[in-house]
């Protein structure tokens, strides 16, 4: 019999938003509307998959404008 994971693995738009990227509640449906933010629609849902955030930040190339 298999374990039952209990991992989240999506969450709200607003939670997500907040959490990896430190954004304005107003910031989080327009980085989620212009496609920064990963998100999968379930019904009338909007989630962000934490797989697809975390692979995001560990492929992201620093900027060369970075101080």
């Amino acid at each position: 019999m298999k374990k039952a994971t209990t991992e989240i693995k999506t969450l709200d738009v607003p939670t997500a938003g907040k959490k990896y990227f430190n954004l304005s509640p107003g910031g989080n449906y327009a980085a989620a509307a212009r496609g920064d933010l990963p998100t999968v629609r379930i019904g009338r849902l909007l989630r962000c998959p934490v797989i697809a955030l975390e692979r995001m930040l560990a492929d992201a190339k620093p900027r060369g404008d970075a101080a």
